[in-house]
């Protein structure tokens, strides 16, 4: 059954979609609403816990993990697009289906990164919650328990290879100029001063720009106002009118800027999937020091 008039351009305005927005359209035919709550280990938080606790009406769990290559050695590496194609389609998602994406940590630590799997598989109607969760929690909307049923659908997934850098890549880019190179982990594990949650060591790509991915929000969880986005990425040297490659510890706060940038209108940027757990188990050069 098609979208309701008027809610695939509402959606493809832009990459996000307020609290109001969606509380004015859930359970309309064709839209989908993911909770795509992903945290690390050492937080102690479990996101599929915490879905069945309480998620937003109709909303569907989307596995992160179980979304990632599993014939990788690294986390959270973009499927084959087949399997995307089953994943999706076992969420009840076509390709006339709308999505919005949130998550629960309040910063797009991961919704951003369902998001941009997505856009990557050849899905444009897809779009985070700007707040997330937290927002949504903290303006009193319903919430619902348990997992609903969906029937499932047919997905077509066409992968943009435009989207991802690889390690060499990566490497050519900072040689010859070509992208910024981006980190979105904290600043203390870009320095190196901090401990990475995995076996590997702290520090940074030589030649990269940190960005910490929880530096793009309010207080609220929604995105900076474009004109303040546009400050911070001066702030920390970052031209978004040129070719940006995002990274961070496995791919996934990355796309936070990839989010961001969308929404100044900015396109041509990509994500290194392998980011600091590739480059750093690979025994590439790690440099230590804050950014200037």
């Amino acid at each position: 059954m098609p979208a309701p008039a008027g809610l695939t351009e509402q959606l493809l305005a832009g990459p996000i979609v307020s609290t109001a927005w969606l509380a004015d359209r859930l359970g309309s035919p064709g839209l989908r609403v993911l909770d795509a709550s992903w945290y690390l280990p050492a937080s102690g938080r479990d996101a599929r816990a915490e879905y069945l606790a309480g998620h937003i009406p109709g909303a569907l769990f989307f596995d992160l993990d179980a979304a990632s290559d599993g014939a990788s050695s690294l986390p959270h590496m973009l499927p084959p697009a087949d399997q995307f194609a089953r994943l999706a389609g076992a969420l009840g998602i076509g390709n006339d289906s709308q999505v919005v994406v949130y998550d629960g940590s309040g910063a797009n630590l991961s919704a951003a990164r369902v998001w941009w799997m997505f856009r990557t598989f050849g899905h444009r109607a897809a779009a985070v919650l700007d707040g997330g969760l937290v927002k949504w929690k903290e303006e009193g909307r319903p919430l619902e328990t348990g997992e609903p049923l969906v029937e499932p659908a047919r997905f077509i997934a066409r992968f943009d290879r435009n989207q991802v850098r690889s390690l060499e890549e990566v490497r050519r880019a900072l040689a010859d100029g070509s992208a910024q190179v981006v980190d979105l982990r904290a600043a203390g594990r870009f320095a190196g001063t901090e401990p990475e949650p995995r076996p590997i060591p702290s520090g940074h790509i030589p030649g990269s720009r940190n960005l910490p991915y929880t530096t793009l929000v309010r207080a609220d969880g929604t995105l900076l106002s474009r004109e303040a986005l546009r400050r911070r990425l001066a702030e920390a040297g970052i031209d978004p009118g040129r070719p940006v490659i995002a990274t961070c510890g496995s791919g996934t706060s990355a796309c936070a800027l990839l989010l961001a940038l969308d929404w100044l209108g900015s396109t041509g940027h990509s994500l290194y999937d392998g980011s600091w757990t590739e480059w750093a188990s690979r025994g590439m050069p790690v440099e230590r020091s804050e950014q200037p």
